[in-house]
């Protein structure tokens, strides 16, 4: 029950919710117990409180205002290039990691940083997609009538597990990338640092880190329940952080492995592929693009196998560690 009493210190209306919890007691006569509780509004706690840039304004467990880091950005694609030379999707993803980081970091320049660019799927971009897949499945949902059996989401994703499977039971990234271009709407996720006839490669790289996200075994292929499990609503996908030297990364960071870029991506390190000269260092941007020469494939997942095979290592170590 909402009521509205008026408090005479402030003069003003303050808002409470009576709960009422009808205790049953053996003679079968009820008697009810009476809660009030005040509920503070953020908007009106925090109305006339400013945060730097990076930071909003939050309530404490003693329901005082606080300015603390941003929790999520709202997902705009402006991207820019920050002084400490990483590219982030927005202005507000740039100071939400100098907040965090507690380092300075400003607007260098908009759009991406120059130089050898790493084209990865963001935990954003993963999300975006997974959100508007659901989106769409869920507005095919149809609920029993007088003389029809309705469908629910099980079913919904069913028939389109069966439509794109090829027999064996199973979707593979390019079955699954068929069943994501079934919709448009669904499909229209780009990304600011790929020219438009390169968002299909994001979309395809998407795919894969979905997949990733209920593969139990590994094989990159979903049984229908791993494929129920990757998109189920009420399932919330985990946002895994990249390993390095007993640091732990978030999605988007960047460091250098010799003269190779190299990105956080769901969890991963993914890398440029550019033979190095042996000074360890990024050559000159006019070097770079008159000297790249592509590395085999065998030395270009050697390159990333060695980041994360360490990131492998020391989550295990921590898990072994949580059970001792």
């Amino acid at each position: 029950m909402l009521f509205l009493w008026k408090d005479q210190s402030t003069l003003g209306y303050t808002v409470g919710l009576y709960f009422c919890v009808c205790v049953c007691l053996l003679t079968f006569r009820c008697s009810s117990v009476c809660f009030v509780q005040e509920v503070r509004s953020k908007g009106k706690v925090c109305a006339n409180v400013f945060c730097g840039a990076g930071r909003e304004c939050a309530l404490t467990e003693k329901g005082e205002p606080s300015c603390l880091c941003i929790e999520q950005c709202k997902p705009h694609k402006r991207p820019v290039c920050g002084s400490n030379g990483k590219t982030y999707h927005n202005h507000c993803e740039l100071h939400r990691d100098a907040c965090l980081t507690g380092l300075k970091v400003q607007v260098a320049y908009d759009g991406h940083c120059e130089g050898k660019c790493v084209f990865v799927c963001y935990l954003t971009d993963r999300n975006e997609l997974r959100s508007r897949v659901i989106e769409w499945l869920q507005s095919e949902v149809e609920p029993d009538g007088w003389f029809s059996k309705g469908s629910n989401f099980s079913d919904v994703l069913l028939k389109y597990f069966q439509n794109y499977d090829n027999g064996d039971a199973q979707l593979d990234s390019t079955e699954f990338l068929k069943f994501i271009q079934h919709n448009e709407t669904a499909i229209n996720v780009t990304s600011p640092y790929a020219e438009e006839e390169n968002n299909r490669l994001l979309r395809s790289l998407c795919v894969d880190a979905l997949i990733e996200l209920s593969d139990e075994n590994a094989d990159w292929k979903l049984s229908f329940d791993e494929f129920l499990n990757c998109l189920r609503p009420g399932y919330n996908p985990p946002e895994r952080k990249c390993a390095l030297e007993d640091e732990t990364y978030e999605d988007g960071a960047e460091t250098q492995m010799e003269c190779n870029r190299c990105v956080c991506a769901c969890g991963n390190w993914v890398c440029t592929a550019v033979i190095c000269d042996g000074s360890n260092k990024f050559p000159a941007l006019d070097e770079m693009e008159g000297n790249d020469q592509e590395m085999s494939e065998e030395e270009w997942t050697r390159r990333v196998a060695q980041l994360n095979k360490h990131q492998e290592t020391t989550e295990k170590m921590k898990m072994a560690t949580k059970e001792v």
